[in-house]
């Protein structure tokens, strides 16, 4: 690539672009959180030999995360655009990609946030139990804290993933670096402007794996 070539970048658009992909990884990240920890709490509480066990909660839930799972994000992007229309009032932009990525993002930190409740020691549960803890007790004031390092490993992959579901989003509409990309680089061949949203893409996912890693020692090094 001919470096000159990068006077001719319309920065202001990469900085709004940029922002775009903050904001969508921001909101998409908080409601996966707000939706995905719970469904994972849930899935684990009612395994087998767990405090609330129930086959049949378990087995539901479990069916839903796994189709969802299985689902391609560009596919599940595409069906779920009437429902995200009906949300919304719109297809495209910030506020219509928001819903795809939660919902694409939530079963996947929900698997993550069950196996790291899985790697808490049983026999601290169980002296709980024979302290007389009730379940919100034991869950609150054992498991959460026991796996908070795992839970923000599992946050940080989903909010890494989620960098990969916002530049897919480019190819409806969605904005971002992933829509300039696709429209610049990819439509009208300025390869520039793709090899910039890459190194921007990268530097951001490198920030987020940082973030994380460092919240994560801090939490088992206590």
């Amino acid at each position: 690539m001919d470096f000159a070539l990068l006077s001719q970048i319309d920065w202001p658009e990469i900085g709004t672009a940029t922002l775009d992909t903050l904001l969508m990884l921001g909101g998409s990240l908080l409601f996966t959180i707000l939706l995905g920890l719970p469904l994972g709490i849930v899935l684990f509480l009612t395994a087998k030999g767990q405090l609330l066990a129930n086959a049949t909660i378990n087995r539901a839930l479990g069916l839903v995360v796994n189709v969802l799972r299985s689902i391609p994000f560009i596919i599940l992007l595409i069906a779920l655009m009437p429902v995200t229309e009906f949300i919304t009032g719109t297809r495209i932009g910030l506020a219509g990609i928001i819903p795809p990525l939660v919902i694409g993002a939530s079963p996947f930190l929900a698997r993550l946030v069950e196996t790291a409740l899985r790697e808490v020691e049983h026999g601290v549960i169980e002296a709980a139990l024979a302290m007389g803890a009730n379940t919100r007790q034991i869950l609150f004031g054992v498991l959460l804290p026991e796996a908070r390092g795992g839970l923000i490993a599992g946050i940080t992959v989903t909010a890494i993933t989620l960098v990969s579901y916002t530049a897919m989003a480019g190819l409806v509409g969605g904005g971002g670096l992933g829509d300039l990309s696709i429209r610049y680089g990819y439509y009208r061949y300025q390869t520039e402007v793709m090899v910039v949203t890459i190194i921007l893409l990268l530097l951001l996912v490198q920030a987020l794996q940082s973030a994380g890693d460092r919240l994560v020692q801090r939490c088992t090094h206590k």
